[in-house]
């Protein structure tokens, strides 16, 4: 027996691969939190420093599975120099893969889903003393909210997750499989966690969810609060100077919410609303629950009570049944809207989706024709809008160093990331910046001081 607790005891270093979003970055720091108290776990930057190793999967994108066992090809050579390492899967691809992971790669000694995190500590400590291979995802109520350690915030902007899991069920996504129901956290717990963070020296909050703006949780008068009346509670912390959130759902997409981003100093002129498609025919398809004309007036109530927000979106080409014309009405809307920038993709069918049982008629070349006009769409917007910051004097949150020596690193209040000649001294506040040169994807700065 005390060899196997040695065995527990000499577990030192830690390493996270994380895929995806920022949730799944949010629940990899957990997971970070958790381990550290449980073992006194240190996070290192290299796999094959770790005695644990922990993927934090994402199965949205096409040939995610495939990616994680191409990762996982590379850490059985790991263990197998190392026979103690702890290798485990976790996330949206362990959820939905289960017991067929450890069948495949049977040097996986974890398998486990997004809401079961919070036992990684008993689960390991499980593995190390029954030599045993475990899988658990089942879907519990998000009681690993419950179970955690205090988060020490890092840097002047944090993240919390206010809800998860998804009840719209588009057709196109595993997200309602993997995370499970829409589940709302107490208000109570959010405002704990947020100020925690600005305790940290935390300045800046990201609200995260799969369907943020569709909130509903129990408020300190046990009634019932949605997403605009959580943004006016933790826009009232003591410290708080910026406030985001994401991802949005059209379909909660209210006018009171719109009206917030006129009446939160702190919340911030950036919003990503997915939309997928500009299509009545495939919105339809999609199960999106909205039609083009829907989101375009949403869009229009959005500028009129902030005429400088900055727009993103998602969007999907090549959906069965797309044609030439539903094709075009996406060009459509995109040029209507004017997204400051876009993630696109070509469709590819996510197993255990309803739209997987359909037919995947759209040729390949026309989904990588259409893709690649998207695309070029979107790159011309996105240039456009960042030649229209040139010789504008804007808001920046210093965030970190820079790349090069002496320059800082910082967002826009739009979210667009600056860089500049400043000091270490400046991070964590806010400072007037003069945009000079635009680059890609960033902008180039000069700071401007006091008398200049």
């Amino acid at each position: 027996m005390k060899d196997k607790t040695k065995s527990l005891q000499s577990l030192d270093t830690l390493f996270i691969r994380t895929y995806g979003c920022q949730m799944n970055e949010y629940d990899s720091g957990r997971m970070a939190d958790i381990m550290k108290q449980a073992y006194g776990l240190r996070l290192v930057a290299l796999p094959e420093d770790a005695d644990v190793i922990l993927m934090n999967t994402c199965s949205v994108r096409e040939k995610a599975e495939e990616k994680v066992y191409s990762e996982l090809g590379r850490y059985r050579k790991l263990k197998l120099k190392r026979p103690d390492m702890i290798i485990g899967v976790g996330g949206c691809v362990g959820q939905q893969e289960g017991e067929r992971i450890q069948k495949r790669a049977p040097y996986v000694d974890l398998v486990f889903g997004p809401q079961t995190y919070h036992r990684l500590p008993e689960m390991v400590k499980q593995i190390r003393r029954e030599r045993v291979h475990l899988t658990q995802v089942e879907m519990p109520e998000i009681e690993k909210f419950d179970h955690l350690p205090k988060h020490q915030g890092q840097g002047v902007a944090g993240c919390v997750t206010i809800m998860e899991g998804c009840d719209k069920f588009c057709t196109f996504c595993v997200v309602p499989y993997t995370r499970g129901p829409e589940l709302s956290r107490p208000v109570a717990d959010i405002l704990s966690e947020c100020r925690q963070l600005l305790a940290d020296g935390v300045v800046e909050i990201s609200l995260l969810g799969q369907n943020v703006n569709g909130y509903r949780g129990v408020g300190p008068d046990d009634e019932e609060w949605d997403f605009t009346m959580l943004l006016y509670a933790v826009a009232k912390l003591d410290g708080l100077k910026r406030l985001r959130f994401t991802t949005s759902h059209p379909m909660e997409m209210t006018s009171e919410l719109c009206q917030a981003f006129a009446e939160i100093p702190q919340l911030m002129p950036y919003l990503h609303l997915p939309v997928q498609s500009g299509s009545d025919a495939m919105l339809k398809a999609m199960h999106r629950g909205h039609d083009r004309d829907t989101y375009l007036r949403q869009i229009e109530e959005l500028r009129e009570y902030c005429p400088d927000i900055a727009l993103s979106s998602d969007f999907i080409v090549g959906y069965p049944g797309e044609s030439d014309a539903d094709f075009e009405d996406t060009l459509d809307l995109a040029r209507r809207v004017g997204y400051d920038s876009a993630y696109c993709f070509k469709y590819s069918p996510r197993p255990g989706t309803p739209a997987a049982h359909a037919e995947d008629n759209v040729p390949e070349a026309v989904k990588d024709e259409r893709l690649q006009r998207l695309l070029t769409l979107m790159r011309e917007q996105s240039r456009e809008a960042m030649q229209r910051q040139l010789g504008r004097t804007v808001e920046v949150l210093v965030e970190k160093a820079g790349r090069n020596e002496g320059d800082m690193e910082g967002r826009t209040a739009d979210y667009r990331i600056v860089h500049f000649r400043g000091s270490a001294r400046q991070i964590g506040q806010v400072m007037p910046v003069r945009i000079v040169e635009t680059y890609g994807q960033s902008l180039r700065g000069e700071l401007i001081l006091a008398g200049d």
